[in-house]
């Protein structure tokens, strides 16, 4: 196989051009079957291939550097870089990520995992490169979807002030552009690029700039002529007008044309565009036809590309989208709002059945969160469904749009906590921190799926700003006998005894219950489960109440420490100057890598068998 020598990265520049054709083939065989197995992002790489390998025979790394937005599109990056073998263990704790890691390889010049950031990274290497007085070439690669970020439209703002190169690469797998458009635009890129032009351009146009009276005004015809024919044969004018050249579209699985270009880009002296057009899924038909079921692929068939794992029970996405139908359906001034996460968030049906008071805003968590302030401020009921993660990006609209004016805005945060395979860039492990320092601002945490349903339905009738956070997975069916109605900052006693009482938010009630009969077998009988549902506010009179008959308060969150639910606790208890001890369990204050979600909660001790152990070594230390 052609591809047992790539074993470092630039072997591919080694490899006879009319192999690449069939090395690109291998490349995507070898994926498919991995993935397959593994999981992983499957139909951004397929896509990806010809311009990855483009890329690594135009450019000499890691002496250039590439910055891949998002990064769930560089695993073929990661193969011409001499990691095949770690795709044994991609995504698996302690195994290669399925992002660009700096400290993976020195072909990895930044990490990524969140959207619309490469242009911005990439201009700061390119800055870093000017200031030291190095001559490497710096690409940023982005696709459509990301460009629908506003940061991206900030970086380009700047980038287009560069007097050095900078080439920026639009991988663009959703536009469909004419042949005739294509074929001039590509014959003009030619001409614009060539080095001969670009010499004699410059020259007139100082020349020009240099004659008194007359110059400056034939300069400015002479751009509003050519304007105006680009107008017509160039479709890429956005870019043009900011002061960025644009070249393309590029047919993105040609890999020598994708070479001509990128080295015709590394002559033009400023920031330049390269618009290339991909297929998401290329060569696999099961990804070509449903490429968002293959955005994140779970193990699958190769022959059919169904699921290997049959999903057998809902999750909490499920139940979302469920309820959020019936509340569409009785209140018509229930809208819902996402970032380009319709099927993640649960709201394609939601969209199916309401098209008019759906809303995607693309990749956009800013702009999400203020358009819901707008809806609130007119009189709607707007729910935002966004992963904990990405909510990240649009804090001080929470903070400023929404809170400040106490609008009735739900924040649905989908996969908080740990979320697993995807790491440090995608768990949801800091949101309760976060929404917590914003006055205005309520936070609940369901144990199960009747409390997830019961606690939407309370969201969208409260008034205020509010946010219910709930896991990714299997959505939690027991303690379904437990279901006193919501009351805002009020608690629930699942089993009231008495000497240890567990405080637990959200997913955490589950854990607490296997605590419980861990405990029990180890001759610690008395212990009292408390849901606490609301992490802001805590329900103060239940910690009062339970510091009367239990000497140890375990706070369980899967949140980090610093500034979550226990610390919240403790604060009380400690100003109250209540006789009863606290025991935090909560995340380290730090990023969690990839891995399996089970795993990773053995590995930060908030699984059943360390917590029941902390407790038991809490008892014995403090004699109790």
């Amino acid at each position: 196989m052609i591809l047992d020598t790539i074993t470092k990265a630039n072997d591919i520049k080694e490899v006879d051009p009319q192999e690449l054709d069939e090395l690109a083939q291998e490349i995507r065989d070898f994926l498919i079957e991995k993935i397959s197995k593994s999981g992983g992002h499957l139909g951004s790489n397929l896509g990806a291939v010809e311009l990855t390998m483009a890329l690594h025979l135009a450019l000499t790394l890691p002496e250039d550097k590439i910055v891949w937005d998002v990064g769930h599109q560089s695993y073929t990056h990661k193969i011409l870089t001499g990691r095949r073998d770690g795709f044994e263990n991609l995504r698996k704790f302690g195994g290669m990520s399925g992002f660009p890691k700096r400290k993976e390889s020195d072909c990895d010049c930044f990490d990524t995992g969140h959207s619309s950031t490469s242009i911005s990274a990439g201009l700061g290497l390119v800055k870093a490169r000017d200031l030291s007085g190095g001559d490497s070439t710096v690409v940023a690669v982005i696709g459509d979807g990301s460009l629908t970020g506003g940061m991206a439209y900030e970086a380009l703002n700047n980038a287009a002030r560069l007097e050095t190169n900078y080439i920026i690469i639009l991988n663009d797998n959703n536009m469909s552009i004419s042949e005739n458009v294509g074929g001039v635009s590509t014959y003009l890129n030619s001409i614009r690029t060539d080095a001969k032009y670009l010499n004699l351009k410059d020259s007139i146009y100082y020349r020009l700039l240099e004659m008194p009276r007359f110059g400056a005004p034939i300069v400015k015809k002479i751009q509003n002529a050519k304007n105006g024919l680009k107008q017509l044969v160039i479709p890429g004018m956005f870019f043009e007008d900011m002061g960025i050249k644009y070249l393309g579209p590029v047919d993105g699985h040609d890999i020598m044309g994708l070479v001509k270009v990128i080295h015709e880009a590394r002559r033009v002296r400023g920031a330049v565009l390269i618009h290339v057009m991909t297929q998401k899924g290329k060569g696999y038909q099961p990804a070509e036809r449903h490429p968002a079921r293959f955005h994140g692929a779970e193990p699958f068939d190769i022959e059919t590309g169904l699921p290997k794992n049959e999903k057998t029970k809902a999750n909490y996405t499920d139940v979302f989208a469920t309820v959020m139908n019936k509340l569409g359906e009785r209140d018509e001034k229930v809208v819902a709002i996402t970032a380009a996460m319709p099927d993640g968030t649960g709201l394609k049906r939601f969209k199916n059945r309401y098209p008019d008071r759906f809303f995607d805003v693309g990749i956009a968590e800013e702009h999400a969160v203020t358009f819901a302030a707008g809806l609130a401020a007119g009189g709607m009921k707007p729910v935002v469904a966004i992963y904990s993660s990405f909510l990240q990006r649009a804090y001080d609209q929470i903070l400023h749009d929404v809170c400040i004016q106490n609008l009735p805005v739900v924040f649905a945060i989908d996969r908080a906590g740990l979320v697993g395979s995807d790491g440090e860039t995608h768990q949801g492990i800091f949101d309760l921190s976060f929404l917590s320092s914003i006055p205005n601002m309520h936070i609940m945490a369901p144990k199960n799926k009747w409390e997830l349903s019961d606690m939407l339905k309370f969201a969208v009738d409260f008034g205020y700003p509010i946010a219910i956070r709930y896991p990714r997975g299997t959505a939690y069916d027991g303690l379904k006998e437990y279901r006193t109605p919501i009351i805002l900052g009020k608690a629930e006693w699942i089993y009231r005894e008495s000497e240890i009482a567990l405080f637990a938010v959200g997913s955490m009630v589950a854990t607490a219950e296997t605590v419980k009969k861990k405990l029990a077998e180890k001759g610690y009988a008395h212990c009292s489960i408390v849901n606490a549902r609301f992490v802001k506010p805590i329900d103060e009179e239940a910690v009062r109440d339970a510091a009367k008959d239990h000497k140890l308060l375990v706070t369980m969150e899967e949140n980090v420490l610093s500034g979550g639910y226990g610390e919240k606790v403790l604060d009380y208890v400690t100003g109250q100057k209540l006789d009863v001890q606290v025991l935090h369990i909560a995340l380290p204050d730090d990023y969690v890598e990839h891995g399996n979600v089970e795993l990773l909660k053995k590995e930060v001790g908030i699984d059943a068998d360390t917590i029941a152990a902390r407790i038991m070594e809490t008892w014995q230390k403090s004699e109790l």
